[in-house]
């Protein structure tokens, strides 16, 4: 299986972006086992949360094992703490980035499907709202959603005030990341708003998969979005499971969220761990 590190030039952002890949194209296997067909692969955009980077799902989770065990390619980029929402003031089109333009220069570089159907978004806390808030976006783009502890904040952001102790919590915070505060829920930085207008547009929702620990302050809105989706006839997948908003429960989840999703279980490749030496 190979790791990729890589810089990308955005024109969305109009910077060089950190990316990892992983891509098991030269997975190697014990005689006997099938041998993958030569087609393009499945891919999952995985995203990270606040104070997180390019890095963290590697560092965090055992992402790696699970992309070879079902031979899917995993792309990870960095988006700052920005909730990958588009903020023309600063030119920093985070949305346009994740859910066009990684996408296009992925399938420039590497043999990935082009199909709906096997084009995946994910991500945890931060990252699960960006993954929502893209899926719906770019519907025509991505047909499966994986979301863990995803910080759906949108509707509280009206009532923000600069009092909160910590940053993350201030409306001058929110207001660098969203815009205009009071225009938030009729925007396409709020998800029901995104689902009710593909809705009435007559198209497609993709399918969710969404998780959230029992111990989680952010369970009551992440069942409180599940639960809209169930109203609005999506296919959804919701799960609550014990542990609270930290790495043993998104490992736990991502391996759950991948299994859930349309994948080709093909096993380990040979690597150190299983040559039985």
């Amino acid at each position: 299986m190979a790791f990729i590190q890589m810089n990308l030039l955005s024109k969305s952002l109009m910077r060089t972006v950190p990316v990892n890949v992983i891509l098991p194209a030269d997975k190697m296997v014990f005689p006997g086992m099938p041998v993958r067909e030569d087609k393009p692969y499945k891919t999952l955009y995985l995203l990270h949360g606040v104070f997180g980077n390019y890095t963290d799902w590697v560092n965090g989770t055992r992402i790696q094992r699970f992309a070879e065990e079902n031979d899917l390619v995993v792309v990870m980029p960095s988006g700052d703490n920005a909730f990958y929402v588009d903020q023309p003031k600063g030119n920093n089109y985070y949305g346009e980035f994740i859910g066009k333009e990684l996408v296009e220069l992925t399938r420039k570089m590497f043999p990935l499907s082009h199909r709906r159907e096997d084009t995946f978004i994910g991500g945890l806390s931060m990252g699960g709202y960006g993954a929502i808030r893209n899926g719906l976006k770019y519907s025509d783009t991505f047909g499966y959603v994986v979301a863990l502890s995803s910080a759906l904040l949108t509707e509280s952001l009206p009532d923000r005030t600069n009092e909160a102790p910590f940053f993350l919590e201030t409306r001058d915070y929110a207001e660098s990341c969203f815009g205009n505060l009071d225009e938030v829920l009729t925007s396409d930085k709020n998800p029901k708003y995104l689902v009710e207008q593909l809705i009435k547009e007559g198209k497609e929702l993709p399918a969710f998969f969404m998780a959230c620990g029992d111990q989680d302050s952010l369970l009551g809105v992440n069942q409180d979005f599940a639960d809209f989706l169930k109203e609005n006839q999506a296919e959804i997948t919701f799960e609550v499971g014990p542990g609270d908003h930290e790495w043993d429960f998104w490992d736990t989840y991502i391996k759950k969220g991948i299994e859930w999703l349309p994948v080709e279980t093909a096993g380990l490749g040979i690597n150190s761990g299983n040559v039985g030496i």
